[in-house]
């Protein structure tokens, strides 16, 4: 499939897609919603992507929404229900783990897409900012739910009522991101922690990203990890790699 606002380039079970729009910071648009939405969901079906990087062209993730972007609309911004919702139908049911290798500033909902991932890592030179409490108007794209979990009630209260600019040192130290490196490391970084997964059995892989995401109380999510553990110990991966184990040989793995 040809895009116009991303690219998508898929090697050994890592499927990386880049924000295209670097003249204009990679800024959002329905245009590269709908993209997001068609690429992501086509390679999650597709067995030869095990792992998804997103990252952005330029020196910059995403600066939000394109308020110039006519398709938005003069009143529109990440905010407005029609592109939120788009971005957020996007990310949000994808079963494949997904890296976000955050270069230059990520804000509003150029920010609030990487609480979706499930592993973020920025490079030195990463900013962060939502912007919303100052702009006006009300934090979006699920990041109510899934910023608290991440820095704690507290720090997201901080952040999205200040509304400020937060340097990747401090994200690092608050649990913004996972990890933080050379901003000419970054890409290389994320795609060596996404081969690493994709060096897994993918079943099991896609159950435990499905198992964690669940956030329910602990009896449910003890269930679910014996429902989990009973299907996996039958598939041929999970006896491939006790056999690999005996054998002290690498394990080959097929995702059945």
């Amino acid at each position: 499939m040809t895009y116009s606002t991303i690219n998508v380039t898929t090697t050994d079970f890592v499927t990386t897609i880049t924000l295209q729009r670097p003249e204009r910071l990679n800024a959002l648009t329905l245009d590269m919603a709908d993209e997001l939405h068609a690429a992501l969901h086509q390679h999650d079906q597709d067995d030869a992507t095990r792992v998804f990087v997103i990252t952005g062209a330029g020196r910059a993730f995403s600066a939000g929404a394109d308020l110039a972007d006519s398709g938005n609309g003069q009143s529109q911004s990440s905010n407005s229900p029609t592109l939120a919702e788009r971005l957020y139908k996007a990310f949000v049911d994808i079963e494949k783990p997904i890296i976000a290798a955050i270069n230059g500033v990520a804000v509003g909902g150029g920010c609030t897409i990487t609480l979706l991932c499930d592993i973020r890592l920025a490079g030195d030179s990463a900013r962060f900012r939502l912007p919303f409490t100052a702009l006006g108007i009300s934090a979006e794209i699920g990041s109510t739910y899934t910023l608290p979990k991440l820095v704690g009630f507290g720090k997201a209260m901080e952040l999205v009522l200040t509304s400020k600019m937060v340097e990747s040192a401090e994200a690092l130290q608050i649990g913004l991101i996972n990890q933080r490196v050379a901003d000419a490391e970054l890409l290389a970084a994320a795609t060596e922690m996404a081969t690493t997964i994709a060096s897994y059995p993918p079943l099991s892989v896609r159950m435990n990203k499905a198992t964690l995401r669940q956030d329910a109380d602990i009896d449910t999510q003890f269930r679910s990890e014996n429902r989990a553990l009973a299907l996996l110990k039958q598939t041929e991966d999970a006896k491939e790699a006790t056999a690999a184990f005996r054998d002290k040989r690498p394990p080959v793995f097929t995702g059945r």
